[in-house]
């Protein structure tokens, strides 16, 4: 990202005038809220607070899939978000240093929060090291890659995105634009190849511990691994280019909302690596490109609401604070009890709450005092360019 690179526009053009997307804000939390209830069915951790085996099997049938496909909205939303927001002049160090700011300070405190509530006392130097650096999605182990505040797996993949955007910018906006609808087809082709890769010739043994049935090694590769997920970020970013030009499908936001239900459905009875992210992703494209879209033209939708709005500022801190708060609360104050269905469904709804609270304490006291502080360069140094905005959150 050099002083001559351009930003993405609403019509497709070079410039410094971009259409906002609130609506892409709003829905950011619904994502959030699809990993909640995901890592709420977890029995080993034990989330999950039904006593009933049918209500407990039930909650876990129904959201399982929920976790992989709002981590793949994030990291396809990152790219199209990114490319969208680019600013013309804008600097290496000036991006590096907004995009660290948004993650690290919130990453660092629900880090430390983990060690001292339980995770200090069972995870060695080996595993908590790297996820304090967010590198250890790069490691094989799953005493690693799944450590400390298990959700934080996802930066380690959004760190390398941020890094390497201002090296992909430029030739995805050289992309011709009745080459861009190939080069989608091409991320999808190459997520399939991954899955394919991961199935065939990766080790199956040993089995995960989470019962996935497939081997450790093949979750890691296939779904941690953090260069495998740049198929999704770079889809998102060939997205933004679509709709900016006009280009994308004309699909209303409940038909491509639809489809995300059609997706979900498919991703239940495939075999589960192809479950993870490769039933959803068209789906999730198709939704982002409708919601963008919608802004775009002004058409009103709910997800531009106060409330909405305001739930998907939160939606960060809600991501990585929700398993700190349900395996907290369920260990230490619940001693791990079960409860009949309706207090059950009141436990879930209480810890939807006390994660929305944690998740607001994160945004005022962490998140947005950081940003005023440091996004900033030196105001004897900064270009007009260099000014803050809010950057875009990605969970």
């Amino acid at each position: 990202m050099t002083s001559s690179s351009p930003a993405v526009t609403a019509d497709g053009a070079s410039g410094s005038h971009r259409t906002k997307l609130p609506s892409l804000t709003g829905l950011r939390f619904i994502a959030a809220a699809l990993v909640f209830f995901f890592h709420a069915t977890f029995s080993d951790p034990p989330m999950n607070p039904f006593a009933d085996e049918s209500w407990e099997e039930g909650f876990r049938w129904l959201f399982s899939k929920a976790g992989w496909m709002g981590v793949s909205f994030f990291f396809v939303l990152s790219g199209f978000v990114l490319t969208w927001s680019a600013r013309p002049g804008d600097t290496l160090t000036g991006f590096w240093r907004r995009r660290l700011l948004k993650i690290f300070p919130n990453h660092v405190v629900m880090w430390a929060l983990a060690m001292v509530l339980f995770a200090g006392a069972m995870t060695p130097v080996s595993a908590w090291l790297p996820n304090l650096f967010l590198i250890h999605s790069w490691f094989p182990q799953h005493a690693t890659f799944i450590s400390v505040n298990p959700p934080s797996w996802s930066l380690c993949s959004e760190l390398l995105f941020y890094l390497l955007f201002p090296f992909l910018l430029r030739p995805v906006l050289r992309i011709k634009e009745r080459a861009l609808w190939l080069w989608a087809a091409a991320m999808v082709a190459g997520m399939l190849a991954v899955q394919l890769v991961t199935d065939f010739l990766i080790p199956q043994n040993p089995p995960t511990p989470e019962g996935f049935g497939i081997s450790l090694w093949e979750f890691w590769f296939g779904y941690n691994f953090p260069p495998v997920r740049m198929f999704e970020f770079v889809l998102g970013m060939i997205l933004a280019r679509l709709v900016a030009a006009g280009a994308a499908p004309r699909i209303g936001i409940i038909p491509a909302s639809l489809l995300c239900v059609v997706g979900y459905a498919a991703a239940m009875v495939v075999p589960f690596l192809y479950g993870l992210n490769l039933m959803t992703v068209v789906p999730i494209a198709l939704l982002i490109c409708a919601v963008a879209r919608a802004d775009v033209e002004g058409a009103p939708t709910v997800l531009r609401g106060r409330t909405m709005q305001w739930l998907g500022e939160v939606s960060f801190g809600f991501y990585l604070s929700q398993y700190v708060v349900m395996y907290s609360v369920r260990t230490k104050l619940m001693d791990e009890r079960l409860f009949s269905p309706v207090p059950g469904l009141l436990v879930l709804l209480g810890f939807f709450f006390a994660t929305l609270l944690v998740g607001w304490l994160l945004l005022v006291c962490v998140e947005r005092p950081v940003m005023r502080r440091w996004a900033r360069p030196p105001a004897r140094t900064a270009p007009r360019d260099e000014e803050p905005r809010p950057a875009p959150a990605l969970h």
